[in-house]
């Protein structure tokens, strides 16, 4: 699926549509979605690279990083606390106590 189907009435000059094709297809086979088949990845990463597009970007590498790097699922990063209380030892158990 090219990604003139996602444009929705969008209009860009014909190289423009080029590069972001040629970035949509490097992001689809980063993803490993190149099946053919319409899911909400293919859509979210299209439209990234359209707004990327729109904003003026036409390296087609930086369209596809931007994109993908937009649609990958946040993942929480624990803090650890930097001065964590010490835990004390029982004092030693010894021999006939």
């Amino acid at each position: 699926m090219p990604i003139r189907s996602h444009l929705g009435g969008q209009h860009f000059d014909p190289e423009t549509i080029r590069l972001m094709g040629i970035a949509f297809e490097m992001a689809l086979v980063s993803l490993q979605r190149t099946d053919g088949s319409i899911n909400p990845t293919r859509a979210a990463v299209a439209q990234k690279i359209i707004e990327r597009a729109k904003a003026g970007e036409r390296d087609p590498e930086r369209l596809c990083e931007g994109a993908l790097k937009a649609t990958q699922p946040v993942i929480p990063v624990l803090i650890s606390d930097p001065n964590p209380l010490r835990l004390r030892a029982s004092p030693p158990v010894l021999p006939g106590s």
